[in-house]
């Protein structure tokens, strides 16, 4: 699989092994540019890994992959351990590992609802207030690919709408690809254009309805997963007006009507079905 001219990163027949233990393989994809693609898939069905990955933490086994040149990424992780007796601002934290100016730190703490959070200590932040400074810390990149590992583990589910709804707003506002591993199904059908299902290698992939549809999308999450194309249409027959408590503006478009892109930049209309499986 190579680049297209609005890709910015692809996958090609990727493996990657711990030891002798093969973790994905046969993974073929591409990322574009204003898309959001939101991974799923059961623990140790090497999300994470695959992350890792693109972005050079992980070395394949096998496979390639191709990033468009210059290619700048934000990366939020999935956990970050700060030790609570370390005194770190967030004005500090966001010049790591980079110096920045006070004003363009405002400015991304402002664009992700959590302005006037300067002089605040890391280890006081509500975990949604956290969540969103890693997020800033990430945008002060002027990523063209933004990539979150589980962002939202431990907000409650307003939380959630209110964290993936400001992602929809930082797609719509910066025109950056976003690449989301998410455990949260009920809201990723409303807050995503494409869905990948890995289950070690990608089981299906395509439009939410599409996938919530798929046998193998049904039979990796059960009755959770048949559940989700109910819940998708019941987001986008009810506008459900969510924040998460951080100064977020009401009057933003609900992240379950996501923006509309090209054909091109989504597979074909039915779910399509993966047919490699790991070793």
């Amino acid at each position: 699989m190579s680049l297209t001219d609005d890709a910015l990163i692809c996958a090609s027949g990727l493996a990657v092994r711990h030891g002798a233990a093969t973790v994905l393989s046969g993974v073929d994809l591409a990322l574009h540019r204003g898309e959001i693609v939101t991974v799923v898939g059961p623990n140790g069905s090497g999300k994470s890994t695959l992350i890792r990955a693109l972005i050079g933490l992980e070395r394949p086994a096998a496979g390639s992959i191709t990033r468009a040149p210059g290619l700048r990424i934000g990366y939020v992780p999935q956990r970050l351990a700060l030790d609570a007796n370390l005194p770190m601002t967030v004005r500090r934290f966001l010049s790591l590992p980079d110096p920045v100016r006070d004003a363009d730190a405002e400015a991304a703490l402002t664009r992700t609802g959590v302005p006037g959070l300067m002089d605040r200590q890391m280890a006081r932040l509500s975990g949604g207030q956290f969540q969103r400074v890693l997020l800033a810390r990430a945008l002060l990149a002027r990523p063209d690919l933004l990539i979150l590992d589980e962002p939202t583990q431990g907000l409650d589910q307003p939380g959630m709408i209110g964290f993936y709804r400001l992602i929809a707003e930082v797609r719509a506002q910066t025109g950056a690809g976003v690449l989301l591993v998410s455990h949260d199904l009920h809201v990723v059908m409303g807050a995503t254009d494409r869905v990948i299902c890995l289950n070690g290698h990608i089981c299906c992939q395509g439009s939410p309805q599409a996938v919530a549809l798929a046998p193998e999308y049904r039979a990796l999450f059960g009755a959770e997963g048949q559940g989700m194309l109910a819940l998708y249409r019941h987001d986008h027959d009810h506008d459900h007006d969510h924040d998460d408590g951080h100064g977020h503006d009401h009057s933003a478009p609900h992240v379950a009507h996501p923006h509309s892109h090209d054909d091109h930049h989504h597979p074909a209309e039915g779910a399509e079905r993966g047919h490699h499986h790991a070793g």
